[in-house]
């Protein structure tokens, strides 16, 4: 994709990129699919770097805006799911 991924300055190397592996997870249930447990993964490590709901919405809201992928809809899509494949 031709977008860059929002992140804060204050976040270390490694954790930016595990909040890039969470975007690229988004952008991953939305062309193909992603094993519901992938996705999971990706979120809890997501939420350990962005515990708060202020600071996910400012970020996801920041991903969606540049990517047209809502990652509230496919986080609340997998919630909503028990297993399997999390398809957007």
């Amino acid at each position: 994709m031709e977008y860059q991924y929002p992140f804060s300055m204050d976040w270390s190397t490694q954790e930016v990129i595990d909040v890039v592996h969470f975007f690229e997870a988004i952008e991953k249930a939305y062309e193909k699919g992603i094993k519901r447990d992938e996705l999971l993964s990706r979120y809890r490590r997501f939420k350990e770097i962005v515990p708060g709901k202020a600071d996910e919405k400012k970020f996801c809201n920041e991903f969606e805006e540049v990517s047209g992928y809502s990652p509230y809809r496919a986080v609340k899509k997998m919630k909503e799911s028990e297993s399997g494949l999390i398809k957007m």
